[in-house]
């Protein structure tokens, strides 16, 4: 198993970040390591998205727990290698909050598609910072 955790503290309350997450295609304003991005339905637990990264081919996630305002957890499967990556908010008080990327990788693959996958999660932190503080 491969794991990875990266965290940042945002000047904003829950419902702020929660609205930057669940504004799917609006991932791409503030993350560089999305080309294309698609949700097929609701974001809900179950629901599945199809992303492209830049160069590469897309891939499809599914939303395997969503609980509003508090975490998403998505689920990539790619051949035998298993790739879930947990999104939390956490409230530090009424307008700060601490979001946490948390990332564990089973399976064959695992030691050389973590560090593919989790590169760029301080960039995308930081830019999400910066979006949810300028929605706030």
């Amino acid at each position: 198993m491969w794991t990875h955790e990266e965290s940042i503290e945002i000047d904003a309350t829950p419902a702020q970040v929660w609205a930057v997450f669940a504004d799917v295609p609006g991932w791409q304003r503030w993350n560089a390591g999305i080309e294309r991005i698609q949700l097929h339905g609701p974001f809900a637990t179950g629901t599945t998205f199809t992303m492209q990264p830049p160069g590469t081919d897309a891939f499809v996630s599914t939303l395997i727990a969503v609980d509003e305002q508090q975490a998403f957890t998505d689920e990539t499967l790619i051949d035998e290698t298993r790739v879930v990556v947990d999104h939390r908010i956490e409230a530090l008080s009424p307008r700060r909050v601490r979001v946490t990327y948390a990332t564990q990788i089973t399976g064959p693959e695992a030691a050389s598609i973590g560090p593919q996958v989790t590169g760029d999660f301080g960039d995308v932190l930081r830019a999400l910072k910066r979006i949810a503080e300028e929605a706030g």
